[in-house]
């Protein structure tokens, strides 16, 4: 009996692929469907918006979503027990604080983090001094200081759970919220 049935599988598989999917014929696809909500082209429906990148390469979308520019990193790593900024990730805090100031209304939230070294406190004061060694460098670009919040997570939310060298590594950071 169940060879009968697992027999049967197949065929119902293969008559609900072939059956399920109608085409047109070449009048019809010649001649337009007349069922279904008509096709606009994109763009040109009421109210569509589009982002990311046209013909020719152009990013249409946000800036800060255009995965090809240094405004799309947000997280900025630092090095053990240290709040300077390191070399690597100076043109994207560059980037952000030239957008803050040509975009005055925007605003940002600078949170400091750390690894799980250290007593709790300590962790808080170096995820404060990272956020604001990050807010220094955003001041410096033209950005106002009414756009910037900074806020120090210390240890409390850790990135990646674990005591090893690539989770600290991550731990140790200041993360960029719009």
């Amino acid at each position: 009996m169940k060879s009968r049935i697992l027999k049967l599988v197949p065929v119902l598989a293969l008559s609900l692929l072939f059956g399920g999917c109608a085409t047109l014929t070449g009048e019809q696809a010649e001649e337009g469907a007349e069922d279904g909500a008509p096709v606009a082209e994109a763009g040109q429906g009421e109210g569509a918006q589009t982002a990311g990148a046209v013909e020719g390469g152009a990013w249409t979308g946000s800036p800060l979503d255009n995965p090809d520019s240094p405004l799309y990193s947000k997280v900025i790593y630092f090095d053990y027990d240290a709040s300077e900024i390191r070399a690597d990730y100076l043109d994207t805090v560059v980037a952000h604080g030239e957008y803050l100031a040509a975009n005055p209304s925007a605003t940002i939230t600078v949170e400091g983090h750390c690894d799980e070294r250290g007593s709790r406190e300590y962790n808080i004061g170096l995820g404060e001094r990272r956020a604001n060694s990050v807010k220094r460098l955003l001041l410096a670009q033209g950005a106002a200081e009414s756009q910037i919040i900074t806020i120090s997570y210390g240890e409390e939310r850790p990135e990646a759970l674990g005591s090893s060298d690539a989770a600290w590594a991550q731990n140790r950071r200041a993360v960029l919220l719009y």
